[in-house]
């Protein structure tokens, strides 16, 4: 406790690091009030079957990741999904066209073009998404919402300047604040939830014979989870480097060993947020009445074996893909090189490079098993009578996200602190972070 006060006392010495804090709290709160601006022409006392359809299931996924603000009909309705969206299909066009594999290589000002054609997809995406929002909104709630052409026009621009909004606010954190701005608004979404779903499962254990021992079973099962999410999130393999003797005046000094720490999870939580995005499409598709609910039922069960399959199948397919975009075993070679450098047993060159490849596929596996299963285990809590808003926190999007996050933003003050010689949150000094925001790369 004296050790967190004196850490306190840090933070506040440092004038851009106390800044840039006061700002990303500022900002946040700007996104959260934003969540309860209901819609121009929407009754919010009516909007009992909207949040009845978004009290679990893929909805409630939906509505998680806008934070609330999709069951509210609010301004913000369609949240921050539309930016991941297009960051997911220009990533993956960025493997298969050579104008965006240029646009890669060139630095900060092809980073500058990505960034920019990112944003530009975003509001096509969003353009596609508002007539779908308000057609499911009429639906659930016929009552809630007023009638007429220009009704239609106004919303689909609010909801459209909404989601730009909340990307406007996501960089200026980046920018500004502390952390990756995108990862931070989709982390207060979803921690505004966990108090109402804590209070929710409290009062149904309580109900029920030797109710408050199984909600006391349940905390320290989601402690356990969340221990291995971070183990999970900061798992390294470390690799020996040895490099070569170096003669500084007449006097030799022997070789230097040094380790390469290769993260057993590069990707972050980013496979699950692609996969997550992908899921989604099936609930697109039927919000445009193309094919029927029916069809797409099994794809739309978040408790079905087929809508939890597809999604692990995913998550190991796009760790991989984020690994190869995070890692580059070439490049990595090419520096030990420069260095002196080398990795005993191993030739420098081609087989080096062979050799990182070889190794990161294989720690990649079993990392993205693991992440898969996490992704998962909401469906096992929900098994034991976990309430759906509950078993959320026991794993999946919810859990890696915030665990990520915290431990990215943790690293990052962490840093501010150690530059200006002051201790670090921990004694070791070590907070690892994920391999990059939800965001980054984007």
């Amino acid at each position: 406790m004296k050790r967190f006060i004196e850490t306190l006392k840090n933070i506040y010495k440092i004038e851009d690091l106390r800044k840039r804090i006061l700002f990303t709290l500022g900002i946040l709160l700007v996104y959260r009030l934003g969540v309860h601006i209901v819609l121009p022409g929407i009754n919010p006392d009516a909007l009992e079957g909207l949040q009845k359809q978004t009290s679990g299931g893929i909805m409630g996924l939906l509505d998680m990741f806008s934070g609330g603000a999709f069951s509210q009909a609010s301004i913000f309705a369609l949240g921050i999904m539309p930016y991941i969206s297009s960051s997911i299909v220009v990533q993956l066009l960025g493997i298969a066209i050579p104008y965006f594999q240029r646009l890669q290589k060139e630095g900060e000002s092809g980073r500058k073009k990505i960034s920019q054609i990112t944003r530009y997809l975003t509001v096509i995406i969003t353009i596609f998404q508002a007539p779908a929002f308000i057609t499911n909104l009429k639906a659930q709630a016929p009552g809630a919402m007023a009638d007429g052409q220009f009704f239609w026009i106004l919303s689909i621009i609010i909801l459209v300047a909404g989601t730009i909004f909340i990307m406007w606010l996501g960089e200026k954190i980046t920018d500004r604040g502390i952390g990756n701005g995108i990862s931070l608004i989709i982390m207060i979404g979803i921690i505004a939830r966990l108090p109402y779903a804590l209070t929710a499962e409290f009062s149904m254990r309580l109900e029920g014979a030797g109710g408050l021992i199984m909600f006391l079973v349940e905390i320290v099962m989601l402690l356990l989870v969340i221990i291995f999410s971070i183990l999970l999130v900061q798992g390294t393999r470390r690799i020996p480097v040895q490099y070569a003797k170096r003669i500084v005046g007449n006097k030799q000094y022997g070789g230097v060993r040094q380790y390469l720490p290769l993260k057993v999870n590069m990707a972050g939580v980013m496979p699950i947020i692609f996969a997550q995005a992908l899921m989604f499409v099936p609930l697109a598709i039927a919000g445009f009445g193309v094919g029927s609910m029916s069809g797409m039922s099994a794809l739309m069960n978040m408790n079905g074996f087929w809508y939890n399959f597809l999604t692990a199948l995913l998550i190991i397919l796009f760790t991989y893909f984020y690994t190869a975009i995070q890692f580059n075993p070439t490049q990595m070679a090419e520096d030990m090189k420069k260095n002196g450098g080398f990795i005993p047993g191993v030739k420098p060159g081609k087989k080096t490079v062979e050799f990182l490849d070889n190794i990161m596929s294989r720690i990649t596996l079993p990392g993205s098993i693991f992440l898969a299963f996490v992704a998962i285990l909401p469906v096992f809590a929900r098994q034991f009578g976990v309430s759906q808003q509950f078993a959320a926190f026991y794993g999946g999007t919810s859990l890696l996200i915030m665990v990520g996050v915290i431990l990215d933003t943790l690293q990052q003050i962490e840093s501010h602190l150690l530059m200006r010689h002051y201790d670090g949150l921990m004694k070791s000094g070590r907070i690892k972070g994920r391999a990059g925001g939800i965001a980054s790369g984007m």
